[in-house]
C-alpha cells in the first residue's frame, strides 16, 4: 500500500486562519461579534476590527468581564466570538465559562490560541496544557484543535453556523498548511493515511508530525494509518473503532498533558468497545518551560521521531 503524498507550498500560524475566517463571516453575517482581551494583533483579529468597528470590542485585560459580556450579547442573538491565550480563555476564566456559558448553553465561541508548548519562549506560565481536558469536561461544550491555517478558516467558519458553546483552540508558529482540498465537518474525524500495522491518531500540531512519522515508517516497513482528529469533542468514536479494529495498535498524539486530552478520551471508547493497546505523545503531567517551539517538542518528545519510538513500542506490545 503506498503513502498518500501531502505537499503545501507555505508554513503559517494557526491563528491567521482564525484571522481570515472572522473577516469573513463577519461580511457575511451582520450577527457576528467579536471581544478581545487587549490581543487584537495576536490573535490577527485586526481585519474584522477594521471592517466592523461597531461589531469590534476591546474589553481589555479582563478576561472574566469578556466572558460574561459574550454569554449577554447571546440573549439579543449576536453570536460572539471572545479572544485571547488559551491559558487565559480556559484557566483564567473556568468558573465564568463553567456558569455564564456552558451551564446554560450560551451561544459563546470561545477563541484560543498560543497554546501548548509551542508558545515557546514565553514559558510554563503561559503554555497552558490542560485546556483541552478543562473544556471537553463542561456538559454541552464542543471542543476542536485545527492542525493548520486552512483547517483553523473552515473551522471558524463552521463554529459560526453551530447553535452552543465552542472552544477553538490554535497557535503561533508556522506549520504547513495543507488541508485546503480535505473537507471540515465537526465531529468528523479525517482519515489522511491508509495502513494496517498501526494507527497514529493526531490533533493540532501534531498532525504534521504524525504524516512525517508514517513516512519513517513506511521505510522501515511498517504500514501507519493517519487520523486527523480535529474535534476532541465530540470524538468520532466510528472513525477511530474501524482504525483499531483492523491496525490494532493505537499511538494518540497531541500537544497536551496525556492526562485528560484526545489520548484519554480515546482510551475510553477503546475500553468500552474495543480494548487496543495504545501508546501516548503527549507531555507527562509536567509544565513546559522557555524555549523554541522545536526545541520544547524535541524535549517534550512531541514530534515526529517520538511517534515513531512510540509506535515501535506498542506494535512490540501487539502481540
Amino acid at each position: 500500500m503506498g503513502l498518500k503524498e501531502y505537499t503545501f507550498k507555505d508554513e503559517i500560524d494557526t491563528r491567521s486562519g482564525f484571522g481570515v475566517g472572522l473577516a469573513e463571516i463577519g461580511d457575511q453575517n451582520e450577527d457576528v461579534v467579536a471581544l478581545c482581551a487587549d490581543l487584537t494583533g495576536s490573535l490577527k483579529m485586526n481585519v474584522f476590527k477594521d471592517a466592523h468597528p461597531d461589531r469590534f470590542f476591546q474589553i481589555g485585560i479582563a478576561e472574566a468581564n469578556m466572558i460574561g459580556i459574550a454569554a449577554g450579547m447571546t440573549i439579543g442573538g449576536k453570536i460572539p466570538f471572545t479572544g485571547t491565550f488559551a491559558n487565559f480563555s480556559t484557566g483564567r476564566v473556568y468558573d465564568q465559562i463553567r456558569q455564564s456559558v456552558a451551564y446554560s448553553h450560551k451561544n459563546v465561541k470561545i477563541c484560543a490560541s498560543h497554546a501548548g508548548i509551542t508558545l515557546g519562549e514565553d514559558g510554563a506560565t503561559h503554555q497552558i496544557l490542560e485546556d483541552l481536558g478543562l473544556m471537553k469536561m463542561l456538559p454541552g461544550m464542543t471542543v476542536i484543535n485545527t492542525c493548520d491555517f486552512e483547517q483553523t478558516r473552515k473551522a471558524t467558519h463552521a463554529i459560526a453556523a453551530h447553535n452552543g458553546p465552542v472552544y477553538l483552540r490554535f497557535g503561533r508558529p508556522a506549520v504547513p498548511n495543507f488541508t485546503s482540498d480535505l473537507p471540515f465537518n465537526i465531529g468528523k474525524g479525517i482519515l489522511l493515511q491508509e495502513g494496517t500495522d498501526v494507527t497514529l491518531v493526531a490533533t493540532g500540531h501534531l498532525v504534521w508530525e504524525a504524516l512525517e512519522a508514517a513516512k519513517s515508517l513506511d521505510q522501515q516497513g511498517i504500514s501507519a494509518e493517519v487520523i486527523n482528529i480535529h474535534t476532541i469533542k465530540p470524538l468520532d468514536d466510528a472513525l477511530i473503532l474501524e482504525s483499531a479494529k483492523k491496525t490494532g495498535a493505537i499511538v494518540s498524539c497531541e500537544e497536551h498533558n496525556y492526562l485528560g486530552g484526545l489520548g484519554e478520551s480515546i482510551a475510553r471508547v477503546l475500553a468500552e468497545q474495543h480494548p487496543t493497546p495504545q501508546a501516548f505523545v503527549a507531555t507527562q503531567d509536567t509544565f513546559g518551560e522557555s524555549g523554541t517551539p522545536a526545541q520544547l517538542m524535541e524535549k517534550y518528545g512531541l514530534n515526529a521521531s517520538s511517534i515513531v519510538k512510540k509506535a515501535k513500542e506498542i506494535l512490540a506490545k501487539k502481540g
